[in-house]
């Protein structure tokens, strides 16, 4: 999860930038972790920068009721590169400095293929009540090697007052969106539609969304088998080449991530945006122009809602700790109803519990909850590999190359598929 600097400014966004290493497992598979025996005392959680600060709150409690289990928090920088980076050095050699990880929910399969994070006792936690699909980002090979803690999908800001006075209903497909974005966008002196893709991983996330969305995948059998060969493949990207081509997305947006895409949104010069829960926050802020002027609907996708990515984050213990049992308490109670509730209350992140996003209170302090529930539902994981970092980059670089014109869909997705067959390939 790449640690945003939204804080006190709406959601803060759980974004994914990965940094991945290609080791081989350690050899430091323990016991399940939650399941019986001993193994308590102090632990030590790192993550990346809490910046709006809640997660101190709920440790100091967490602390007060039992000091012989104390909590320290260890936070590094707010790049998720650089937390991965620390975090592939630290588990790498084999340290019990951390007891338990917060990782982005895409290093989960790499971390335990690697052999750095132990499997959990999946009887020992509610996992009934998360939502079902964020669930899946915490297996690995049939197994449960993390809880899921905090969920993201991406969402379509528009802007409502434009669409209202053309009488035009949110888009619901691509075509839809093209429509608007070529005809509307223009009446108003407004851009078409803009995402992130710069190539880094939100041109992943990006790409992956659309390509799903036409009904194609990147790989299959846990990141054994390439199947991006595929109609539904040069469809996605073609779609997002096309729109460059045609200039309904404009070509600042192959400069754009999250941040330089929010700004424009905000700054009245787009009529679509594809980002994050975050910006709903943000963009009704008193220094946006479009502030009373958005709304957010789900993902348009090739026939219909888009078949999203989701981000967010994983609890994951070190498989070299001492105190797995205190960790697993810990991990129980992070993601218990009573903490989910203030991860979104005070921590402007979206929650895993799915009673949350259902409670009438919260609904009418939070409307976005039931549209952002909708595409936390229809997501999915990204490809699960232990060589996630080269897959992403892989895809980074050709997606954004068929964008800039410099190849076609078809020979994109002939490049990818080699590519992604030479890292199945290597294991």
């Amino acid at each position: 999860m790449r640690w945003k600097r939204a804080a006190g400014r709406g959601l803060l966004a759980a974004v994914l930038i990965l940094v991945g290493y290609t080791g081989t497992g350690a050899g430091a598979r323990d016991a399940t972790v939650g399941g019986s025996g001993t193994g308590r005392g102090p632990l030590t959680v790192v993550t990346g920068g809490d910046l709006t600060g809640y997660l101190r709150g709920v440790l100091d409690d967490w602390n007060r009721q039992r000091p012989a289990e104390k909590v320290t928090l260890v936070e590094l920088p707010d790049a998720a590169d650089e937390v991965r980076a620390q975090l592939a050095s630290s588990l790498r050699s084999g340290s019990d400095r951390y007891d338990v990880l917060n990782i982005d929910v895409a290093w989960t399969s790499e971390f335990a293929a690697a052999g750095w994070i132990a499997p959990l006792n999946a009887d020992r936690f509610p996992l009934e009540h998360f939502l079902p699909p964020v669930v899946d980002t915490a297996t690995f090979r049939g197994r449960l090697y993390a809880l899921p803690y905090v969920t993201n999908a991406g969402l379509l800001y528009y802007r409502k007052d434009i669409l209202d006075k053309e009488g035009k209903a949110p888009p619901r497909t691509w075509a839809e969106l093209e429509r608007l974005a070529k005809t509307v966008a223009p009446k108003y002196g407004l851009e078409g539609y803009a995402g992130q893709f710069l190539p880094y991983e939100g041109l992943t996330v990006n790409a992956s969304e659309v390509m799903r969305s036409a009904g194609g995948t990147l790989l299959a059998d846990e990141g054994k088998r390439v199947t991006v060969d595929s109609p539904a493949a040069r469809k996605g990207i073609g779609f997002l080449a096309r729109g460059v081509r045609e200039g309904w997305i404009p070509k600042e947006a192959l400069t754009y991530k999250e941040e330089e895409s929010r700004q424009a949104f905000e700054d009245g010069k787009l009529l679509f945006l594809r980002n994050w829960p975050y910006v709903q926050g943000t963009a009704a802020a008193s220094d946006s122009k479009v502030a009373g002027k958005f709304g957010v609907v789900p993902l348009p996708g090739s026939q219909g809602a888009a078949a999203g990515v989701l981000g967010g984050s994983n609890l994951a213990v070190n498989a070299r700790s001492a105190h797995k049992e205190s960790a697993a308490d810990l991990l129980d109670y992070l993601t218990s109803e009573h903490i989910q509730r203030r991860v979104l209350t005070e921590g402007a992140l979206p929650p895993v519990w799915a009673g949350v996003y259902t409670d009438p209170a919260l609904v009418r302090r939070y409307p976005y909850l039931p549209t952002l529930r909708k595409s936390v539902l229809a997501a999915k994981p990204r490809p699960k590999s232990r060589r996630y970092e080269q897959v992403s980059l892989a895809v980074q670089a050709v997606v954004y190359d068929a964008m800039a014109q410099r190849v076609t869909p078809r020979q994109a997705v002939a490049r990818l598929e080699r590519e992604l067959q030479e890292i199945v390939r290597r294991g």
